[in-house]
Protein backbone atom coordinates (compact mmCIF):
# COMPACT_ATOMS: atom_id res chain seq x y z
CA UNK A 1 0.00 0.00 0.00
CA UNK A 2 1.47 3.48 -1.15
CA UNK A 3 -0.28 6.81 -0.09
CA UNK A 4 -0.64 9.68 -2.76
CA UNK A 5 -0.43 12.40 0.26
CA UNK A 6 2.35 10.65 2.42
CA UNK A 7 3.15 13.90 4.57
CA UNK A 8 0.21 14.09 6.68
CA UNK A 9 0.85 11.08 8.18
CA UNK A 10 3.40 12.94 10.69
CA UNK A 11 -0.26 13.35 12.52
CA UNK A 12 0.01 10.12 13.75
CA UNK A 13 3.17 11.83 16.13
CA UNK A 14 0.28 13.70 17.55
CA UNK A 15 -2.20 10.21 18.11
CA UNK A 16 0.93 8.76 19.91
CA UNK A 17 1.40 11.37 22.16
CA UNK A 18 -2.32 11.35 22.94
CA UNK A 19 -2.02 7.93 23.52
CA UNK A 20 1.24 8.54 25.89
CA UNK A 21 -0.36 11.26 27.85
CA UNK A 22 -3.87 8.93 28.32
CA UNK A 23 -1.13 6.27 30.03
CA UNK A 24 0.15 8.69 31.89
CA UNK A 25 -2.58 10.21 33.67
CA UNK A 26 -4.57 6.48 34.32
CA UNK A 27 -0.63 5.37 35.86
CA UNK A 28 -1.26 8.83 38.04
CA UNK A 29 -4.59 8.56 38.90
CA UNK A 30 -3.53 4.96 40.12
CA UNK A 31 -0.89 6.62 42.72
CA UNK A 32 -3.20 9.19 43.92
CA UNK A 33 -5.94 6.27 44.74
CA UNK A 34 -3.35 4.50 46.34
CA UNK A 35 -2.36 7.29 48.41
CA UNK A 36 -5.24 7.38 50.26
CA UNK A 37 -4.88 5.90 53.87
CA UNK A 38 -8.49 4.43 53.71
CA UNK A 39 -9.98 2.61 51.47
CA UNK A 40 -13.30 2.68 53.54
CA UNK A 41 -13.17 6.59 52.88
CA UNK A 42 -12.01 5.98 48.75
CA UNK A 43 -15.08 3.55 48.81
CA UNK A 44 -17.40 6.16 50.22
CA UNK A 45 -15.90 9.59 48.43
CA UNK A 46 -14.86 7.98 44.80
CA UNK A 47 -18.49 6.84 42.75
CA UNK A 48 -18.39 3.82 41.54
CA UNK A 49 -16.63 2.79 38.76
CA UNK A 50 -16.57 0.17 35.80
CA UNK A 51 -14.11 -2.75 34.99
CA UNK A 52 -10.89 -1.07 34.30
CA UNK A 53 -11.29 -2.77 30.78
CA UNK A 54 -14.37 -0.77 30.17
CA UNK A 55 -13.04 2.57 31.09
CA UNK A 56 -9.96 2.06 28.39
CA UNK A 57 -11.59 0.45 25.45
CA UNK A 58 -13.73 3.76 24.47
CA UNK A 59 -10.41 5.82 24.82
CA UNK A 60 -8.83 2.64 22.78
CA UNK A 61 -11.97 3.04 19.70
CA UNK A 62 -11.48 7.22 19.73
CA UNK A 63 -7.66 6.90 19.44
CA UNK A 64 -7.97 4.50 16.50
CA UNK A 65 -10.58 6.73 15.53
CA UNK A 66 -8.05 9.36 15.04
CA UNK A 67 -5.81 6.87 13.23
CA UNK A 68 -7.86 6.22 10.72
CA UNK A 69 -8.65 9.81 10.10
CA UNK A 70 -4.54 10.47 9.74
CA UNK A 71 -4.26 7.58 7.33
CA UNK A 72 -7.45 8.50 4.85
CA UNK A 73 -5.91 11.97 5.00
CA UNK A 74 -3.20 10.38 3.60
CA UNK A 75 -5.00 9.20 0.70
CA UNK A 76 -4.19 5.53 0.77
CA UNK A 77 -3.58 3.78 -2.84
CA UNK A 78 -3.21 0.07 -3.53
CA UNK A 79 -1.26 -1.31 -6.69
CA UNK A 80 -3.03 -2.49 -9.73
CA UNK A 81 -1.90 -4.36 -12.65
CA UNK A 82 -3.48 -2.85 -15.45
CA UNK A 83 -2.81 -4.09 -19.14
CA UNK A 84 -1.06 -1.49 -21.42
CA UNK A 85 -3.54 0.20 -24.35
CA UNK A 86 -0.58 1.12 -26.03
CA UNK A 87 2.94 -0.47 -26.65
CA UNK A 88 5.38 -2.08 -29.42
CA UNK A 89 7.56 -4.84 -28.44
CA UNK A 90 10.59 -6.48 -31.16
CA UNK A 91 10.97 -9.86 -30.27
CA UNK A 92 14.24 -10.95 -31.68
CA UNK A 93 15.36 -14.32 -31.60
CA UNK A 94 18.44 -16.01 -32.61
CA UNK A 95 19.01 -18.19 -35.06
CA UNK A 96 22.17 -18.93 -35.65
CA UNK A 97 23.51 -22.99 -35.94
CA UNK A 98 24.40 -23.20 -32.69
CA UNK A 99 20.49 -23.09 -31.69
CA UNK A 100 20.56 -26.79 -33.18
CA UNK A 101 22.80 -27.81 -29.68
CA UNK A 102 20.30 -30.76 -28.33
CA UNK A 103 21.60 -29.64 -24.54
CA UNK A 104 18.50 -28.12 -23.93
CA UNK A 105 15.40 -30.54 -25.20
CA UNK A 106 14.70 -31.15 -27.84
CA UNK A 107 17.05 -28.52 -29.35
CA UNK A 108 17.49 -25.10 -28.25
CA UNK A 109 15.83 -23.30 -31.22
CA UNK A 110 12.38 -25.78 -30.81
CA UNK A 111 12.48 -24.77 -27.02
CA UNK A 112 13.03 -21.38 -27.58
CA UNK A 113 9.61 -21.48 -29.97
CA UNK A 114 7.54 -23.02 -27.51
CA UNK A 115 8.58 -20.34 -25.52
CA UNK A 116 8.30 -17.70 -27.04
CA UNK A 117 4.88 -18.59 -28.36
CA UNK A 118 4.05 -18.80 -24.96
CA UNK A 119 5.07 -14.69 -24.36
CA UNK A 120 2.99 -14.22 -27.10
CA UNK A 121 0.03 -15.75 -25.97
CA UNK A 122 -0.10 -14.25 -22.78
CA UNK A 123 0.46 -10.61 -23.88
CA UNK A 124 -2.56 -8.02 -23.89
CA UNK A 125 -4.29 -8.38 -27.28
CA UNK A 126 -3.86 -4.18 -27.65
CA UNK A 127 0.17 -4.48 -27.68
CA UNK A 128 2.06 -3.82 -30.85
CA UNK A 129 4.08 -7.30 -30.99
CA UNK A 130 6.51 -7.92 -34.06
CA UNK A 131 9.20 -11.16 -35.15
CA UNK A 132 12.93 -10.52 -35.97
CA UNK A 133 15.19 -13.02 -36.42
CA UNK A 134 19.00 -12.74 -36.78
CA UNK A 135 22.25 -14.68 -37.63
CA UNK A 136 25.00 -13.90 -39.51
CA UNK A 137 22.38 -11.02 -40.56
CA UNK A 138 18.79 -9.74 -38.85
CA UNK A 139 15.48 -9.84 -40.36
CA UNK A 140 12.06 -8.31 -39.38
CA UNK A 141 9.74 -11.16 -40.10
CA UNK A 142 6.59 -9.93 -38.98
CA UNK A 143 5.86 -6.30 -38.34
CA UNK A 144 4.70 -4.77 -35.45
CA UNK A 145 0.84 -5.04 -34.99
CA UNK A 146 -2.07 -6.47 -33.14
CA UNK A 147 -1.94 -10.00 -35.35
CA UNK A 148 -0.58 -12.16 -33.05
CA UNK A 149 -1.47 -15.43 -35.47
CA UNK A 150 1.25 -13.53 -37.99
CA UNK A 151 4.05 -13.37 -35.40
CA UNK A 152 3.30 -17.33 -34.25
CA UNK A 153 3.32 -18.12 -37.57
CA UNK A 154 6.77 -16.61 -38.26
CA UNK A 155 8.07 -17.94 -34.33
CA UNK A 156 7.71 -21.56 -35.90
CA UNK A 157 8.80 -21.09 -39.36
CA UNK A 158 11.55 -20.16 -37.94
CA UNK A 159 15.32 -21.69 -39.83
CA UNK A 160 19.08 -21.93 -38.66
CA UNK A 161 21.50 -19.61 -40.27
CA UNK A 162 25.45 -19.33 -39.84
CA UNK A 163 27.25 -16.69 -37.61
CA UNK A 164 25.85 -14.94 -34.99
CA UNK A 165 24.61 -11.08 -35.24
CA UNK A 166 23.14 -9.30 -32.02
CA UNK A 167 24.26 -5.88 -33.13
CA UNK A 168 22.42 -6.35 -36.17
CA UNK A 169 19.08 -7.95 -34.12
CA UNK A 170 19.01 -4.67 -32.21
CA UNK A 171 19.74 -2.36 -35.16
CA UNK A 172 16.62 -4.22 -36.64
CA UNK A 173 14.23 -4.36 -33.96
CA UNK A 174 15.42 -0.62 -33.67
CA UNK A 175 13.93 -0.47 -37.53
CA UNK A 176 10.86 -2.00 -36.71
CA UNK A 177 9.88 -0.11 -34.11
CA UNK A 178 10.37 3.20 -35.66
CA UNK A 179 8.08 1.71 -38.96
CA UNK A 180 5.27 1.09 -36.37
CA UNK A 181 5.79 4.47 -34.52
CA UNK A 182 5.75 6.28 -37.52
CA UNK A 183 2.11 4.42 -38.28
CA UNK A 184 0.53 4.70 -34.59
CA UNK A 185 1.36 8.34 -35.04
CA UNK A 186 -0.06 9.14 -38.09
CA UNK A 187 -3.01 10.51 -36.06
CA UNK A 188 -1.13 13.12 -34.39
CA UNK A 189 -1.22 10.58 -31.22
CA UNK A 190 2.70 10.70 -29.25
CA UNK A 191 4.07 7.13 -30.29
CA UNK A 192 3.54 4.37 -27.85
CA UNK A 193 6.78 3.48 -25.41
CA UNK A 194 8.87 0.51 -26.84
CA UNK A 195 10.56 -2.67 -26.18
CA UNK A 196 12.99 -5.04 -27.11
CA UNK A 197 13.27 -8.66 -26.30
CA UNK A 198 16.16 -10.62 -27.34
CA UNK A 199 17.11 -14.05 -27.17
CA UNK A 200 20.96 -15.32 -28.05
CA UNK A 201 22.96 -18.78 -26.92
CA UNK A 202 26.27 -17.16 -28.42
CA UNK A 203 28.22 -13.86 -29.22
CA UNK A 204 28.43 -11.92 -31.93
CA UNK A 205 30.81 -13.13 -34.52
CA UNK A 206 29.66 -10.61 -37.80
CA UNK A 207 27.78 -7.56 -38.32
CA UNK A 208 28.17 -4.11 -36.09
CA UNK A 209 29.06 -4.74 -33.00
CA UNK A 210 27.22 -4.44 -29.55
CA UNK A 211 28.22 -1.32 -28.41
CA UNK A 212 26.82 0.22 -31.83
CA UNK A 213 23.62 -1.36 -31.14
CA UNK A 214 23.75 -0.31 -27.20
CA UNK A 215 24.65 3.51 -28.46
CA UNK A 216 21.50 3.12 -30.61
CA UNK A 217 19.24 1.91 -28.44
CA UNK A 218 20.34 3.97 -25.65
CA UNK A 219 19.48 7.08 -28.23
CA UNK A 220 16.20 5.80 -29.28
CA UNK A 221 14.99 5.27 -25.47
CA UNK A 222 14.38 1.42 -25.73
CA UNK A 223 15.48 -0.81 -23.32
CA UNK A 224 16.67 -4.04 -24.42
CA UNK A 225 15.31 -7.14 -22.37
CA UNK A 226 18.19 -10.21 -22.74
CA UNK A 227 17.52 -13.48 -22.32
CA UNK A 228 21.23 -15.73 -22.48
CA UNK A 229 19.77 -19.44 -23.19
CA UNK A 230 21.92 -22.21 -23.06
CA UNK A 231 23.93 -24.24 -21.06
CA UNK A 232 27.73 -23.94 -20.20
CA UNK A 233 28.66 -27.28 -21.21
CA UNK A 234 26.32 -26.85 -24.70
CA UNK A 235 28.14 -28.28 -27.48
CA UNK A 236 27.27 -28.70 -31.03
CA UNK A 237 27.50 -31.73 -33.89
CA UNK A 238 30.12 -30.31 -36.67
CA UNK A 239 31.25 -33.37 -39.30
CA UNK A 240 31.07 -35.77 -36.75
CA UNK A 241 33.55 -33.26 -33.53
CA UNK A 242 31.37 -32.07 -30.68
CA UNK A 243 32.15 -28.28 -30.83
CA UNK A 244 31.65 -25.97 -27.89
CA UNK A 245 28.72 -23.90 -28.19
CA UNK A 246 28.75 -21.60 -25.27
CA UNK A 247 26.53 -18.47 -24.30
CA UNK A 248 28.58 -15.15 -23.57
CA UNK A 249 26.95 -14.13 -20.58
CA UNK A 250 28.20 -10.93 -20.29
CA UNK A 251 27.96 -9.78 -23.51
CA UNK A 252 24.27 -9.78 -23.13
CA UNK A 253 23.88 -8.64 -19.30
CA UNK A 254 25.77 -5.64 -20.91
CA UNK A 255 23.50 -5.09 -23.95
CA UNK A 256 20.34 -5.23 -21.02
CA UNK A 257 22.38 -2.91 -18.07
CA UNK A 258 23.64 -0.16 -20.18
CA UNK A 259 20.12 0.09 -21.97
CA UNK A 260 18.48 -0.15 -19.01
CA UNK A 261 16.81 -3.25 -19.91
CA UNK A 262 16.19 -6.67 -17.82
CA UNK A 263 18.65 -9.57 -18.26
CA UNK A 264 17.67 -13.10 -17.50
CA UNK A 265 19.21 -16.65 -17.85
CA UNK A 266 17.27 -19.63 -19.12
CA UNK A 267 19.16 -23.25 -18.94
CA UNK A 268 15.66 -25.27 -19.81
CA UNK A 269 12.68 -24.84 -21.75
CA UNK A 270 11.01 -24.73 -18.55
CA UNK A 271 13.10 -21.51 -17.24
CA UNK A 272 12.63 -20.31 -20.68
CA UNK A 273 9.15 -20.36 -20.38
CA UNK A 274 9.29 -18.73 -16.72
CA UNK A 275 11.40 -15.43 -18.19
CA UNK A 276 8.99 -15.07 -21.35
CA UNK A 277 6.04 -15.05 -18.30
CA UNK A 278 7.71 -12.83 -15.92
CA UNK A 279 9.04 -9.98 -18.90
CA UNK A 280 5.07 -10.62 -20.36
CA UNK A 281 4.07 -9.43 -16.98
CA UNK A 282 6.33 -6.52 -16.67
CA UNK A 283 6.36 -5.42 -20.09
CA UNK A 284 2.67 -5.93 -21.63
CA UNK A 285 1.24 -4.39 -17.77
CA UNK A 286 1.74 -1.53 -16.07
CA UNK A 287 0.93 -0.81 -12.19
CA UNK A 288 -1.81 2.25 -11.32
CA UNK A 289 -2.56 2.84 -7.50
CA UNK A 290 -6.24 3.20 -6.77
CA UNK A 291 -6.91 5.27 -3.88
CA UNK A 292 -8.87 3.40 -0.88
CA UNK A 293 -9.22 6.34 0.96
CA UNK A 294 -13.25 5.65 1.50
CA UNK A 295 -12.12 2.52 3.09
CA UNK A 296 -10.13 4.38 5.75
CA UNK A 297 -13.19 6.68 6.16
CA UNK A 298 -15.83 4.13 6.75
CA UNK A 299 -13.55 2.53 9.14
CA UNK A 300 -12.92 5.43 11.26
CA UNK A 301 -16.54 6.10 11.45
CA UNK A 302 -17.38 3.07 12.51
CA UNK A 303 -14.83 3.18 15.41
CA UNK A 304 -16.14 6.86 15.92
CA UNK A 305 -19.72 5.23 16.75
CA UNK A 306 -18.55 2.43 18.65
CA UNK A 307 -16.39 4.94 20.90
CA UNK A 308 -19.32 7.04 21.35
CA UNK A 309 -21.64 3.81 21.59
CA UNK A 310 -18.97 1.97 24.32
CA UNK A 311 -18.50 5.46 26.35
CA UNK A 312 -21.94 5.95 26.77
CA UNK A 313 -23.18 2.30 28.03
CA UNK A 314 -19.71 2.03 30.19
CA UNK A 315 -19.64 5.81 31.99
CA UNK A 316 -22.56 7.25 30.64
CA UNK A 317 -20.68 10.00 28.77
CA UNK A 318 -19.33 10.70 25.89
CA UNK A 319 -15.58 10.31 25.22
Amino acid sequence: MNFLAGHWLWLNLLVAALLAAYVVLSLRRRVYAARLSSTTVLASVLPRRPAWWRRHVPAALLLLTLAGLVFALARPARAERVPRERATIMLAIDVSNSMAATDIAPTRLEAAKQGAVAFVDQLPPRINLGLVSFAGSATVLVPASTDRESVRAGIRGLQLGPATAIGEGVFASLQGITTASQRLSAGGQNPPPAAIVLLSDGETTRGRPNSQAIEAARAAHVPVDTIAYGTPGGTLDVGGQEVPVPVNEQALHDIANETEGSYHRAATGDELRSVYRNLGSSIGYRTEYREITTWFLGLSVALGFAAAATSLAFTSRLP
